[in-house]
């Protein structure tokens, strides 16, 4: 099983490379890129390609890497305890399985998903080393050692806000998804717009590009937003021309899919500030 590009998602080259090679090498995929590149979104269509089911760990600020593998709900067991239950004898009735612990059990190999590694602490990857690696992890309430049935696919993301430690990056394939290049993105936008007009999408891509590379800019426009932008271009029923752009404020129409911050929305009205008092 290879995967390749499906119906919804456009895998360039070198990235179907990378999740191939991390298929064959049974190491994490690591993926990093801007936010909006469709890091998460791969996971999905990696399962999708290769027939699997996904089980997705969605990592915030607060999580630790114990939660991935289970929890010990010890609250709940000293409270039936104290109302006399019976299954207050059975430790495992207690035990709460993490995504690990799901990935590891499932009756058919899955795709794992960890997304956004970089929100946590920056202990949690360390603390992920040994079960990556062993593909196992020991169950110290119940004296029980859990072994993956199946190696699952582990896709990791990231969005580059704080470094991965080195051991951490050693045991993982890595991949960076650079932003598509124009004739990467047409070919996402006409896989989700397929029946766009031609003259409508150049002037909008063209349009997309130059916001992008507008120096100054904080908070760069991604493919989600692009995509989002051109579907509210296609709900207003919008023509080439009606694309040109405020003089007053140099401003896109409907800016608000694609700039995200008041300063990069003053910043186009002073680039159109200056512009007219060099006329």
């Amino acid at each position: 099983m290879t995967f390749v590009s499906t119906q919804s998602y456009v895998a360039t080259k070198d990235l179907t490379v990378a999740v191939n090679a991390a298929v064959t090498l049974q190491r994490p995929l690591l993926v990093k890129g801007e936010p909006g590149t469709g890091k998460t979104e791969l996971a999905r269509q990696v399962a999708a390609s290769l027939g699997m089911d996904l089980i997705e760990w969605h990592v915030k600020s607060t999580t630790k890497a114990q939660q991935g593998l289970y929890e010990y709900d010890a609250v709940s067991r000293l409270r039936d305890s104290q109302l006399g239950e019976a299954r207050v004898h059975d430790v495992s009735n207690y035990i709460r399985r993490g995504k690990l612990w799901q990935a590891f059990t499932a009756p058919q190999r899955v795709v794992l998903l960890i997304d956004e590694v970089d929100k946590a602490d920056i202990e949690f990857p360390n603390d992920l080393l040994q079960e990556l690696d062993r593909m196992e992890f020991h169950v110290y309430e119940t004296a029980e050692t859990v072994r993956a049935l199946h190696r699952p696919v582990v896709i990791i993301t990231s969005n580059n806000e704080k470094e991965l430690p080195d051991a951490f990056l050693r045991r993982c394939f890595f991949h960076y998804i650079r932003f598509p290049d124009p004739e990467t993105l047409r070919a996402i936008v006409s896989l989700h717009f397929p029946g766009i007009k031609e003259a409508l999408l150049t002037t909008a891509l063209t349009q997309f590009y130059e916001i992008r590379e507008t120096p100054g800019l904080k908070k760069k426009p991604s493919t989600s937003e692009v995509l989002d932008w051109l579907k509210l271009l296609l709900a207003e029923d919008l023509a080439p021309e009606d694309l040109r752009r405020d003089a007053k404020s140099a401003l896109p129409r409907l800016h608000g899919a694609l700039l995200k911050t008041e300063q990069d929305v003053q910043l186009f009205e002073r680039l159109a500030f200056m512009a007219r008092g060099n006329r």
